[in-house]
């Protein structure tokens, strides 16, 4: 008979968390999960870029509903002078405006109104009407056939809120219950939580700017924003032509209807990231955080990266430190399995850029301490079976990969990848060792040090130099005391003449 003290069976996680372990430095050089950064005034410099690269950037986001391509060149330029300069593969995203429905312009030359709790206002659909605390002008044609009595609508990101009394279709009005006192000005973005609302993914502006910016500066990423349906994907596929596959789309999910089609919209996109911003907006604060942990687990099983952002260190705009809320965040994100997380205004605009990705970087490492990789590459494995029934072809020589890995104790898996595909099938399955992906391609190599998890990139003329490139590798592992003579490395590679055809795996020893 088994005794009591010996139970078999699940356990709480975190057995391996130690006072050792919190009380140590954090290794940052460890760090499998990514950091994108939005670029603005605060950081656009060379000097604070390469301070932003020094401090753990692996994507670079141009927000796009701010600026002009003129401005936005000039920074790319910087950018790239800083990669160079740092001899890092950094990623570039360009993501779009998108779609917005926004309040109008103030009568009398009025910067703001005051609107009190319990009164009434009056929302109307002809843009030209300049308001006041009576009535507003709303960018959005048809509010009042769009929306029911009793539904909210959010304005200033949610600071003001409204309930829907009355619509009035053929008047183009509708009157609503003011429900909090509120100081707004001129063009505040607005929400309809519930609302399907009948606006273009992609705006002339959107278009004209991956056409004119994105694709002329070959970036490596489109984020897409308040992306609905799988249709919207094919579209931007249809505008990047010969582009599409090279250029990453990574679908932003904003609203209830983006959720309600996120598995068709999976299927479709290259990536996700999840918009918790607007999504916060448009379904119940309370439920984001389950919003973000289905995202994040179906991405995982589908073998696409995802990107967690908004407000994940938002005091640091101002403060030097984050909130303990705001690591706790971050930290969640990486137990979520999110391949990226995102900072915004705290580097764009903030008075503490550099520290800001620092303390990331840090949360970051420090929550994957707490992972079980061994456990995690089983499990990704297992619901990948259960979702499929099976693994394809270059996905079982992956999962392959990483358990050989694991069995062999190896200290780094080699990926031989001329499409990034490999790669991103390897980092699927969450080795705990590094992956060191070598490719010919230049933006291949950004989109892998960029958003794959725990992925380096170097970049070699030919696959033929296999061999030497192998050889360079083993020699920085040697260097950067991660490996040792006699230490096993596994090696994934695929044909060359075949882009994606991934076929032979090996184990070499350092």
């Amino acid at each position: 008979m088994q005794s009591q003290t010996s139970a078999s069976g699940p356990e709480l996680r975190g057995s391996n968390i130690t006072l050792e372990r919190i009380t140590s430095e954090s290794d940052v050089s460890q760090r499998k999960t990514k950091i994108v950064c939005t670029l603005g005034p605060a950081c656009w410099s060379v000097p604070t870029l390469e301070g932003l690269i020094d401090a753990g950037m692996n994507v670079a986001r141009f927000n796009f509903s701010h600026g002009d391509h003129e401005g936005h060149k000039a920074c790319l330029d910087r950018l790239r002078t800083a990669a160079k300069n740092k001899n890092k593969h950094i990623g570039v995203l360009l993501d779009t405006k998108g779609p917005e429905i926004r309040s109008g312009f103030f009568a009398d030359g009025a910067k703001k109104i005051e609107l009190a709790k319990g009164e009434n206002i009056t929302l109307t659909a002809d843009y030209n009407f300049k308001g006041n605390n009576k009535k507003l002008a709303c960018s959005y044609p048809t509010l009042a056939s769009s929306v029911k009595t009793g539904q909210s609508i959010l304005v200033a990101d949610g600071s003001l809120v409204l309930t829907v009394l009355s619509c009035h279709p053929s008047e183009g009005e509708v009157v609503c219950r003011i429900e909090n006192d509120c100081s707004i000005g001129e063009r505040k973005n607005m929400n309809l939580p519930g609302v399907i609302v009948d606006l273009p993914t992609l705006t002339e502006k959107d278009i004209n700017d991956i056409v004119n910016w994105g694709m002329k500066n070959e970036v490596d990423y489109i984020a897409a924003s308040f992306v609905r349906k799988a249709s919207d994907v094919h579209q931007i596929r249809e505008i990047l032509g010969e582009m599409d596959g090279k250029i990453k789309i990574y679908c932003k999910i904003e609203n209830q209807e983006g959720m309600e089609n996120y598995s068709d919209i999976l299927a479709a996109t290259d990536g996700i990231m999840v918009a918790r911003g607007d999504l916060g907006m448009e379904i119940p604060p309370e439920k984001v955080f389950l919003a973000q942990k289905m995202m994040i687990r179906e991405a995982n099983i589908a073998g696409k990266p995802v990107i967690t952002a908004t407000q994940m260190l938002e005091s640091m705009i101002v403060n030097p430190r984050p909130t303990r809320a705001e690591c706790s965040d971050v930290a969640n994100a990486v137990l979520d399995g999110t391949d990226c997380v995102m900072l915004s205004g705290e580097t764009a605009n903030g008075e503490h850029p550099v520290a800001a990705v620092s303390i990331m970087a840090r949360t970051c490492v420090e929550a994957e301490s707490a992972v079980n990789f061994d456990s995690l590459y089983q499990a990704v494995r297992n619901s990948t079976l259960r979702r499929y029934g099976h693994l394809s072809t270059s996905e079982s020589i992956a999962s392959s990969a990483v358990k050989t890995a694991i069995d062999v104790n190896a200290k780094a898996i080699i990926v031989m990848s001329e499409s990034g595909n490999t790669a991103r099938q390897v980092a699927k399955f969450r080795p705990g060792m590094p992956i060191k992906v070598i490719t010919t391609s230049e933006q291949v190599a950004c989109q892998c040090y960029g958003t794959l998890k725990g992925c380096a990139a170097h970049t070699v003329e030919s696959m033929d130099l296999e061999d030497s490139m192998v050889n360079v590798v083993i020699e920085e592992l040697k260097a950067a005391g991660k490996a040792h003579a006699g230490d096993p490395v596994v090696i994934v590679h695929g044909t060359v003449a075949k882009s994606g055809a991934t076929n032979t795996m090996k184990i070499e020893y350092v």
